[in-house]
């Protein structure tokens, strides 16, 4: 049999499909600077980001974000009515640090890096989006990227996301992002790019 080519359009990702973006998001980000320095042993990285990803799917953005995926990729977007919801609760951060184990408080301090720069006008925020390193270079991350982006634009906001990954900055600079702070993270941490994008006009518009 001919193998079925795997579909890049976006869909609607529901609590059931936690186990596939969990796996697919700890793939994703296991070259990432930041959850590198966040999950620094190699031998338990997949396993702690699969945790990781499945604790804020699950628990934050799946109920208060608007959540995409394909067949090998997954976006979690936060409108702005959402963004005072989208937040871990008690428990949720109790479960995290179990995780993150003595990550934690650098994990905190990056939370309350990036927050000094977050956008204060209402916006949409690209909290996560990732694709399988076996998919990548075949439309999955630019399909949920312009996913969102026209919810965006269709609202007449702006778009705001952060990456710690330099690779990544010409991908999102395609798509109209420009960076707009360098942060350096706590206790020698890598490099976060801030970067954001004004609404376009809506195609037909």
């Amino acid at each position: 049999m001919i193998p079925m080519p795997m579909t890049k359009t976006p869909k609607t990702a529901t609590i059931d499909d936690a186990p596939l973006i969990g796996r697919t998001l700890a793939r994703a980000f296991d070259d990432d600077p930041m959850m590198r320095w966040l999950f620094p042993d190699d031998a338990s990285r997949e396993a702690g980001l699969g945790r990781y990803f499945t604790t804020i799917f699950t628990r934050q953005y799946v109920h208060h974000g608007v959540c995409e995926r394909t067949e090998a990729a997954a976006a979690f977007w936060v409108p702005p009515e959402a963004q005072a919801k989208a937040v871990p609760d008690a428990e949720t951060i109790q479960e995290l640090q179990n995780i993150l184990g003595d990550r934690a408080p650098l994990f905190r301090d990056t939370v309350e890096t990036a927050a000094r720069h977050t956008p204060r006008e209402p916006h949409w925020s690209l909290a996560v989006i990732g694709a399988d390193p076996a998919a990548r270079g075949q439309g999955h991350g630019a399909a949920l990227l312009r996913s969102g982006l026209a919810k965006a634009d269709a609202a007449g906001l702006p778009a705001y996301l952060e990456s710690s990954k330099p690779s990544n900055l010409p991908f999102y600079e395609h798509f109209g992002f420009t960076v707009c702070a360098e942060l350096r993270l706590p206790e020698n941490g890598p490099v976060l790019w801030a970067m954001g994008r004004g609404p376009r006009r809506p195609a037909g518009a």
